[in-house]
């Protein structure tokens, strides 16, 4: 028995006669009849007294209807606030990303979100360690790649661009550092992925590739302690540009190696957006996914 067979028997009693519910429902009235003697097989009892002007309930029947209309009435709101969740942006928000992309990318916008959203809370998990997006029911996540594990929709949020940086003080009484070639004259503060600590690739105007050997003394985790490294005058590093914006417009932060393109992996690098279900994309997780493209530049 499902909700429209509970809420049939409400509706001819209200309505008074199978005619009137078929009307209401669009349906045949011979299949409202199937139904109702359907459920009265089930429970072996008879609901109705069928009179010549209206149905009337049986004692069993108006026994019945009290039992289930406060079933039906909890179980069409616990259906509204599931719509609602669904449209509306409401409800806690669980939210995935790197350490340092959640510090420094998320947590700055999170005030003008959660004002404008303020009956969404949040729920941030930042780690560097790989997150079950199930088991850790993970609404929306921030990926800096875009392979992901499971039936996902993944989509970008933006391209980013990796540059080598390091403090005005370091550079003031270190080597120059113009060409991809001169960073081994340096000590880099590294990242301790293989391909981070080992070497970086440069590409200039004209597609021509340098794979440069990198070394360092100092290696750290995550990207944020890079960039602390960096400002604290320790050598150069690789370093993605949502991260320094502000560091390179203060000038607390300089940009080396001008003019050649740098990155550990591969020159298409992006942040990516990992969510369940296209069809199926709560207010919430999208109001996120809207707020997040619009403030990305920010």
């Amino acid at each position: 028995m499902n909700f429209n067979d509970l809420t049939l028997i409400q509706d001819i009693v209200r309505l008074g006669s199978f005619a009137a519910v078929a009307r209401q429902r669009g349906v045949d009235p011979s299949s409202i009849g199937r139904v109702v003697a359907g459920i009265e097989t089930e429970l072996a009892v008879r609901l109705f007294s069928r009179t010549t002007r209206r149905m009337e309930l049986t004692e069993a029947g108006a026994l019945y209807l009290a039992r289930i209309a406060p079933l039906t009435d909890e179980l069409e709101r616990a259906r509204e606030e599931a719509r609602a969740i669904q449209s509306e942006p409401r409800g806690t928000l669980r939210l995935s990303a790197s350490a340092t992309f959640g510090q420094h990318f998320i947590v700055p916008r999170l005030a003008g979100f959660c004002a404008a959203y303020p009956e969404v809370a949040i729920e941030g998990l930042f780690s560097d360690t790989i997150v079950d997006l199930v088991a850790d029911r993970i609404d929306l996540a921030i990926r800096l790649a875009p392979e992901v594990e499971g039936d996902y929709v993944v989509s970008k949020l933006m391209d980013t661009r990796y540059r080598v940086v390091a403090s005005t003080e370091y550079l003031a009484k270190a080597p120059p550092l113009l060409r991809p070639e001169d960073i081994a004259s340096h000590r880099a503060i590294l990242f301790p992925f293989r391909d981070f600590r080992s070497r970086w690739l440069f590409r200039d105007a004209r597609n021509n590739v340098i794979d440069q050997p990198v070394a360092g003394d100092i290696v750290l985790s995550p990207a944020g302690a890079i960039r602390d490294a960096a400002l604290a005058g320790l050598g150069p590093a690789l370093l993605p540009d949502w991260l320094i914006r502000g560091d390179l417009e203060r000038g607390l932060l300089s940009t080396c190696i001008t003019g050649w393109e740098v990155t550990a992996t591969t020159f298409q690098t992006a942040a990516w957006l990992v969510y369940p279900s296209r069809s199926f994309v709560p207010g919430k997780v999208r109001a996120m996914i809207d707020y997040l493209k619009g403030a990305r530049s920010d």
